[in-house]
């Protein structure tokens, strides 16, 4: 049985006189659910996979460009720039395990394979998220312990915040490989097999519980931003125009990274929650796809905004940076 992403309604035509076992009425088996299947290569690609398949290079190569530019230039290893090589790290291994499982759907027929290539994805975009989270806490700290920030514990604090970040996400993809799927018990199956109906509750649980924490991190680092723009205005006796203008800036970017996660996440882990192995895979489908353009939109927010990052993608590409041109480095607190 070849698993991977895939659906189980088959496009073939039947065969005259020969009944289709997905079409059998009394088949146990018998769901619409986003599954594995055994059936040989006689049927039209579904485009939904194909679109999977397109996100995923996209995501690939963007994130490809983030993690050779902070790998090789010296000057990115600061706190700010690991958990960025961190993100954009997980989100290139999700765009490749998209492609892999494109390729493991159409092209190889293998069930241990494509255990691993789901588990494989379920601990990349968990890594993904996670990172997302680890930024959050370390724009917050730069803020409100803004004058130890740059101290050598931060770098600690940053890499064991790495650690478990991976640890978990590890973890959890391991999980269906080493037994906790649906294999042997199609009724325990979720919207994407051969996930549990447990297990996606699980990673849907931990999504939210991220999504909250990342709200109230963004909230008091508004609260944070604001009082400073604030005090800055009391110094001068009034509030600049420029100030005025950061601080709204600061703000709107704050919203579209809160906007961009919760509509790339939320529509897929409500559905999680409450979708049946039985639903129409139209619906996991229209969901997933969503939840991988935040791969695809974590380096344009997070990496490539950044002037360094700006500056050595220049170099890189041209030969012909001038040292003359002027280039403010941004802090982690600015969003």
């Amino acid at each position: 049985m070849n698993k991977s992403l895939v659906v189980n309604e088959s496009f073939a035509a039947p065969v005259a006189g020969e009944a289709l076992p997905w079409m059998e009425a009394d088949s146990p088996e018998r769901n619409s659910s986003l599954e594995f299947s055994t059936a040989p290569l006689d049927f039209p690609i579904n485009p939904w996979d194909i679109m999977l398949c397109m996100s995923g290079t996209v995501i690939a190569c963007e994130n490809a460009i983030v993690v050779a530019i902070i790998f090789y230039t010296p000057t990115l290893r600061t706190p700010m720039f690991v958990l960025i090589g961190s993100l954009a790290t997980a989100d290139l291994l999700a765009g490749m395990g998209l492609i892999l499982n494109f390729v493991f759907q159409y092209v190889i027929s293998s069930e241990t394979i494509s255990l691993i290539t789901v588990g494989f994805l379920v601990a990349s975009f968990t890594a993904s998220i996670s990172s997302l989270l680890a930024i959050t806490v370390d724009r917050y700290f730069s803020l409100y312990n803004a004058l130890t920030y740059f101290s050598e514990k931060t770098l600690q604090y940053v890499h064991l915040m790495l650690l478990g970040t991976w640890g978990v996400s590890l973890f959890l993809g391991l999980l269906p490989v080493l037994g906790w799927n649906c294999l042997d018990d199609p009724a325990s199956c979720s919207i994407v097999r051969p996930l549990t109906r447990s297990n996606v509750t699980i990673l849907a649980t931990s999504f939210f519980v991220i999504f909250v924490l990342m709200l109230t991190l963004y909230f008091k680092i508004c609260k944070i931003v604001c009082h400073h723009a604030h005090q800055i205005a009391l110094q001068q006796h009034f509030f600049a125009t420029s100030n005025y203008v950061a601080t709204k800036k600061g703000v709107s970017t704050l919203a579209i990274i809160l906007g961009t996660f919760g509509a790339s996440w939320l529509p897929f882990a409500i559905y999680c929650l409450v979708g049946e192995k039985e639903y129409p895979s139209v619906y996991t489908y229209a969901t997933l796809l969503p939840a991988t353009y935040n791969s695809m939109i974590n380096p344009i927010i997070y990496a490539y905004r950044n002037a360094e990052i700006q500056r050595s993608i220049y170099v890189l590409l041209c030969g012909c940076f001038q040292t003359n041109k002027a280039y403010r480095s941004r802090s982690p607190s600015e969003v």
